[in-house]
């Protein structure tokens, strides 16, 4: 299975309208070929505020630029492999604060990064302080070069249980730093999840 994270630009200032056109166009399109989308996000911070994420998830990789509304533009296109999650392409649903944070990691280290965070997220997403659940850890489907990206989207129920979620439990804290150790960087872009059901264009 084929992951693709897209960064979709509009011409305009909003994501509003470009989310519309996804909605009413492209979303057809996609579908005819057996193309599920996992999601759509509009930045709280980290994305600009006429950009849009697009998850796309498939058996080969889709040329979206080609099928996009003329005042959308492809600005970034992570093609991606599932690991640990998502078990199916079932797409995001859950209303909330939904955290991209990438990691840059040698690829070799890629499927001990998964396993660590499949065993730490047993005492994270249980944690009563706050509520998360890691949605998918993806990695590049390419992984022919020495070092690589890695894309762990997580749910959190507000900002509130993201910032707690700092702090988890002692056994995900150990295990976090640990990974933490396989990883040259990271990065982090808040973005709340797009309805695309009844969606309308705003100015």
């Amino acid at each position: 299975m084929i992951y693709q994270r897209l960064t979709v630009r509009a011409n305009g200032r909003n994501w509003q309208p470009l989310a519309e056109h996804i909605r009413q166009a492209s979303l057809l399109a996609w579908q005819d070929r057996d193309v599920t989308v996992w999601g759509v996000w509009h930045g709280l911070f980290g994305l600009a505020s006429n950009e849009l994420y697009v998850m796309l998830a498939g058996a080969t990789e889709v040329d979206v630029a080609s099928q996009l509304p003329g005042d959308g533009t492809v600005v970034g296109n992570l093609v991606l492999q599932p690991t640990v999650r998502p078990e199916s392409r079932e797409p995001c649903t859950t209303p909330g604060l939904y955290v991209f944070r990438t990691f840059e990691v040698n690829n070799s280290d890629v499927d001990e990064v998964a396993a660590l965070s499949k065993q730490a997220w047993a005492t994270f997403e249980t944690d009563e302080a706050y509520r998360a659940r890691p949605m998918g850890l993806f990695c590049e489907a390419d992984r022919s070069a020495a070092c690589g990206t890695m894309l762990l989207v997580t749910w959190y129920d507000g900002l509130g249980s993201w910032q707690t979620s700092r702090t988890p439990a002692p056994e995900a804290r150990a295990i976090f730093r640990q990974r933490h150790e396989l990883t040259h960087a990271t990065a982090a872009v808040a973005t709340r999840l797009v309805e695309l059901e009844g969606l309308e264009v705003k100015s």
